[in-house]
């Protein structure tokens, strides 16, 4: 087993929360009215388990063990994968922004969350398609089995330090609670 699969397994549930964040940006784009706990849960999600769990994982761990094993940064794919990071943490900002003034009915502020959210969700989207098969490939043949095991270990550390025990089952539970909330666009998929 790699330590990869702990990571493509992330990017399913990610993948969930952006099929949400995008519904929720559809209907602020034609005038609708959003459940704003839902808009609320989909940057806790983003903040807290993609970027500070996920990103963690991948930054703190996985980057530097490829970079140890050969892998460019600067001007490399490491590289472009943590402006990517830096770049959906200002979406999330954005977003998390908009958020107070969405119970005001506020249009700029309904905009603004929008377009954080349609821009989080192509970056993401596009993302995911790289880590998973160029920088995830990369590692699966750079990196030891025993490389693998250390930096598993590692991800269970990060996830319990910076998650806590059972919120990444609650957080499985809430996607799975939106994803049969709101209808799936298979374009996006």
């Amino acid at each position: 087993m790699y330590a990869t699969d702990d990571l493509r397994n992330e990017h399913e549930g990610i993948k969930i929360a952006l099929n949400v964040l995008e519904h929720l940006a559809g209907e602020l784009d034609t005038g609708s009215t959003i459940d704003i706990k839902d808009a609320e849960d989909m940057v806790d999600f983003l903040k807290t388990f993609a970027d500070r769990c996920h990103h963690g994982k991948e930054e703190d761990l996985l980057f530097p063990a490829l970079e140890a094993a050969g892998v460019a940064n600067e001007g490399g794919p490491i590289g472009v994968m943590l402006y990517e990071h830096a770049r959906g943490r200002e979406y999330i900002a954005a977003m998390g922004k908009a958020l107070p003034a969405l119970h005001l009915k506020d249009h700029t502020a309904e905009m603004a969350f929008a377009i954080a959210a349609h821009g989080y969700a192509r970056l993401l989207r596009n993302h995911i398609v790289k880590e998973n098969n160029i920088l995830f490939v990369m590692a699966e043949q750079k990196l030891s089995p025993e490389e693998h095991e250390q930096l598993a270990a590692g991800f269970e550390v990060i996830e319990h330090e910076r998650i806590g025990p059972g919120v990444h089952e609650r957080y499985h539970a809430m996607l799975d609670m939106l994803s049969a909330k709101y209808p799936v666009n298979p374009l996006l998929e």
